[in-house]
């Protein structure tokens, strides 16, 4: 059986090798009722990490300013609001929902599109009424003809999927573009994956890119990625960009996207975007990889066998390989090393494996 330090002698070359490609992958992720397609660019089969990089960590300066004597300085005046007070959003923030039911259908029966919204916001989840589906699909409609940005988002979604309305992708791409471009940040994400879907090729991407940006600029984590990715695959795109790319896959990644921590691993290992940097990429594959990534895994397991940003440890990397090999992904070189390894530390990273559990 060959060795451990002959198959993996240049981990570099390794890991370039084991890079995915991917040409187009897209998934459905519904998060407080806003379904966001995520783009899975060219570079998608990539590495995670366990414990995030540069955490932010309290500066206990308040505790500081105690332990000194001295007074705390005093909180900035409060600005005096005169807008008009929207009571029925009021409530409805109070938890009174039945009373916010009541002042949202009296104005939002006299055209008023905001309380439109609301009220089908509250007939979708059955807050201060019966739960209607058909009823919300009714004044979100209302509440879109009327120019709401989140209700124009929202029914947009309904007409692509046809439910509680009759199925129009014309009229639904119409109402996703106006809450882009009304400034709604999870349309603006869906827009431009509509124009990339309706454009193949860079013309679709390039359409879509500053859509992605505004949206990224609003702390969309798919649109992160999203212009991570195409920052560094455009051509067209400057050098000033290109230069932070790095820096939008990493807040994608520390916002929680699994995509986004895998491919930062990567990318710090392969000097993407950047100088490398062994111990953060591995850093951020033990991330995904404990959050259950079954690619990640499988990156940290060559991480542990070439002792990249960690120290070698062989029961470690069997650990992973196991894992990701139960979730259906094979790799010949990973078996060749399992099988290298003696039956007792394979038994150990069987345990291992048994006993894990995904954050």
């Amino acid at each position: 059986m060959p060795s451990t330090k002959k198959l993996y002698r240049n981990p570099v070359k390794v890991f370039t090798a084991l890079l995915v490609s991917v040409a187009a992958v897209t998934s459905v992720h519904a998060q407080s009722n806003q379904a966001v397609t995520r783009p899975v660019g060219p570079e998608a089969g990539k590495m995670e990490r366990q414990q995030q990089p540069d955490g932010l960590v309290p500066s206990g300066g308040v505790e500081l300013y105690r332990r000194m004597g001295a007074a705390l300085p005093a909180p900035p005046e409060e600005k005096t609001y005169s807008g008009k007070v929207d009571e029925a959003y009021g409530a409805y923030q109070r938890g009174m929902y039945v009373e916010a039911m009541k002042l949202a259908l009296e104005r939002a029966q006299q055209g008023d599109a905001a309380a439109q919204t609301l009220v089908a916001e509250m007939m979708t989840k059955g807050q201060g009424i019966a739960r209607d589906p058909k009823g919300a699909a009714f004044w979100y409609g209302q509440a879109a003809e009327g120019g709401d940005a989140a209700a124009m988002f929202q029914y947009a979604l309904l007409l692509m999927t046809g439910r509680d309305v009759p199925a129009d992708k014309k009229k639904a791409d119409d109402f996703m573009r106006r809450a882009a471009e009304a400034g709604n940040s999870a349309a603006q994400f869906n827009w431009g994956q509509i124009l990339i879907s309706d454009n193949p090729g860079e013309k679709g991407m390039q359409l879509a890119l500053p859509f992605y940006e505004k949206s990224a600029s609003q702390g969309v984590a798919d649109a992160q990625y999203a212009v991570a990715q195409l920052y560094m695959a455009l051509r067209e795109v400057s050098p000033t960009k290109k230069a932070q790319a790095r820096d939008w896959m990493l807040r994608s990644a520390k916002a929680g996207y699994d995509t986004a921590q895998l491919d930062m691993g990567i990318w710090y290992v392969n000097g993407v975007g950047g100088e490398r940097d062994y111990d953060k990429g591995f850093e951020w594959l033990r991330i995904a990889a404990m959050r259950g990534n079954v690619v990640a895994q499988n990156k940290l397991a060559y991480l542990y066998i070439n002792a990249l940003g960690t120290r070698p440890n062989p029961v470690e990397a069997a650990k992973w390989y196991v894992l990701s090999r139960r979730a259906g992904l094979q790799d010949a070189g990973l078996e060749d090393f399992y099988l290298g390894i003696n039956e007792d530390q394979q038994k150990q990273a069987i345990d291992a494996a048994n006993k894990f559990r995904r954050n």
